[in-house]
């Protein structure tokens, strides 16, 4: 079975590890990649690289990924992004409060490549 493109996902991760890990299980499942550490320089690779959806994790210095949605969304250029929070936040709560600031789904960690590519599929145009 060969691997075709399915689309561009920006992932926005503080955690080399963790950043690895998802950047894996997406390009095995023939996703493009685009890596930001920090909700500043995703904001900027949103814009210059249009992804077609972006995973940030919820805790992250400086912005956190609750802020990155609310900037994501009232920028016209990026504000069809979906958006997927990826966090160990799994309180209801937190998934209420992740949709109410602009985001698409929410993924729990740990999670498998599948919870994450099902995550990606349900909320990609």
């Amino acid at each position: 079975m060969s691997i075709t493109l399915t689309g561009t996902v920006l992932i926005v991760e503080d955690s080399p590890s963790e950043l690895e890990l998802m950047s894996h299980y997406l390009q095995e499942s023939g996703y493009n990649v685009i890596q930001a550490m920090a909700g500043k320089e995703a904001l900027e690779k949103a814009a210059q690289e249009q992804p077609d959806v972006v995973i940030t994790d919820v805790v992250m210095p400086g912005m956190s990924g609750f802020e990155l949605c609310r900037a994501l969304k009232r920028n016209p250029n990026t504000q069809k992004l979906p958006i997927v929070i990826c966090s160990s936040k799994n309180q209801e709560i937190d998934r209420l409060w992740a949709m109410r600031q602009g985001a698409d789904a929410y993924v729990t960690k740990p999670y498998t490549r599948e919870q994450l590519v099902r995550a990606i599929k349900s909320v990609a145009v």
